[in-house]
């Protein structure tokens, strides 16, 4: 009789032998029957922070870490979870937050930052897999904080060395096509000037002239903001911002136009568009008296503002974007106020970066030092853990975010 290929008994018994064999086939599969192509993809998938380890672990992935096919496929991978490079007071630590193992990494320095002229380099700008060093002659550098490749920038012409600098940001077209961007001059004066990476030349001075919205509020500016102090006082000063983020900018591109957002010095935000070669000054969020620290971010091609500020015997640290329909700042997220009060009367410096969703906001004072990361989609608020070395928890003034790609070329 004809045994019944629907039986069961006999699916079960022909399923238990593919499954013995599949396994059998499986355990008898070495990494090392791939060809270099397909192991350099596999491989190219890992986490950034795995690639450290590729030259221990045999010869053969030794040499895919130093392979240029490597890093072409390396360069096909979309994305990747952004680092936090870190900018403590004294500008001789290279250290990184990964947010995909949310752990502190330290990298080693470049050669041509440790040279005693560019000791002092620290990083004004950051995009793609590239971070931009300005050192104390004015010279910029730009350095893939992966690899350890750096690569000086032509100088500018000495009379546009002379002149305020206002904003430096970086944008990545691709892995070996970068520019940079610097917005200078006198106000109401102002220019910019663009490095191109192709060319490894600087484009001709752009001049800008000002917008002004005619149904927009003036207000009078004495070149100060004001804050309360913790008695009560109101207090006017100068704005200062740390060293690092005096060139505190950003740049998006909306509708093919690209936009320079930075501070300025009276903590007004300012507007240049690259396209139409016009600046505008932003309304301010808050009467100057409330102002206390603010900075500008990037978040998914948007301008954000985020503004730390005290009222009624308490501080407050919010997300604002501006509605260009109806000409007005919008909440976008606010930090409880659980953990915003503990700021109170600490006259906090507050120092920004965008990636993707998140924001990483650096809280510094002489009393209290912390990192916290707001997630714009939930509006959650998460404290970083401190980096601790030889026992102390690191102050980090501000920070940059890049991501992690051995193939971005400087």
């Amino acid at each position: 009789m004809a045994l019944n290929d629907d039986n069961p008994s006999s699916l079960t018994n022909r399923k238990r032998k593919f499954e013995e064999k599949d396994s059998c086939i499986l355990s008898n599969f070495s990494m090392e029957e791939l060809n270099q192509d397909v192991l350099e993809r596999i491989l190219s998938w890992l986490p950034t922070s795995t690639f450290f380890r590729l030259t221990s672990v045999c010869k053969r992935w030794k040499s895919v870490a130093a392979s240029e096919s490597f890093k072409l496929a390396c360069s096909g991978i979309p994305s990747r979870d952004p680092w936090f490079f870190m900018v403590d007071p004294q500008l001789n630590r290279m250290v990184v937050f990964d947010s995909a193992e949310k752990t502190w990494k330290r990298l080693n320095h470049p050669p041509l930052l440790q040279k005693s002229s560019n000791y002092s380099s620290m990083p004004v700008a950051a995009s793609g897999g590239l971070i931009c060093f300005r050192n104390l002659s004015g010279d910029l550098i730009l350095c893939n904080p992966v690899s350890g490749s750096c690569s000086q920038v032509p100088l500018l012409d000495s009379p546009l060395q002379s002149q305020p600098l206002h904003a430096i940001v970086m944008n990545n077209h691709s892995h070996n096509n970068n520019k940079l961007t610097l917005a200078f001059g006198e106000f109401p004066k102002l220019s910019f000037k663009v490095y191109n990476s192709i060319t490894n030349s600087w484009e001709e001075e752009i001049e800008l002239h000002q917008f002004k919205d005619e149904n927009s509020i003036t207000d009078n500016e004495d070149n100060a903001v004001y804050f309360l102090s913790k008695a009560g006082n109101v207090v006017a000063t100068n704005m200062q911002r740390s060293p690092c983020k005096q060139y505190s900018s950003v740049i998006t591109n909306q509708n093919g136009e690209e936009i320079v957002y930075f501070l300025s010095s009276t903590g007004k935000v300012v507007a240049c568009n690259l396209n139409t070669k016009s600046f505008f000054e932003y309304p301010r969020l808050l009467p100057v008296f409330c102002e206390y620290s603010i900075d500008v971010v990037e978040c998914r091609g948007k301008m954000l503002v985020v503004l730390l500020s005290e009222f009624f015997e308490s501080a407050s640290l919010r997300v604002w974007w501006y509605d260009e329909v109806t000409r007005a700042w919008r909440q976008v997220a606010a930090m409880p106020p659980a953990m915003s009060h503990a700021w109170y009367g600490k006259k906090v410096d507050i120092n920004c970066v965008g990636a993707g969703d998140q924001i990483l906001i650096c809280l510094n004072s002489a009393e209290l030092f912390s990192y916290v990361v707001c997630d714009l989609v939930s509006n959650e608020w998460v404290d970083l853990p401190k980096c601790c070395v030889d026992g102390k928890s690191v102050d980090f003034m501000s920070a940059f975010s890049f991501e992690p790609r051995i193939e971005a070329i400087v």
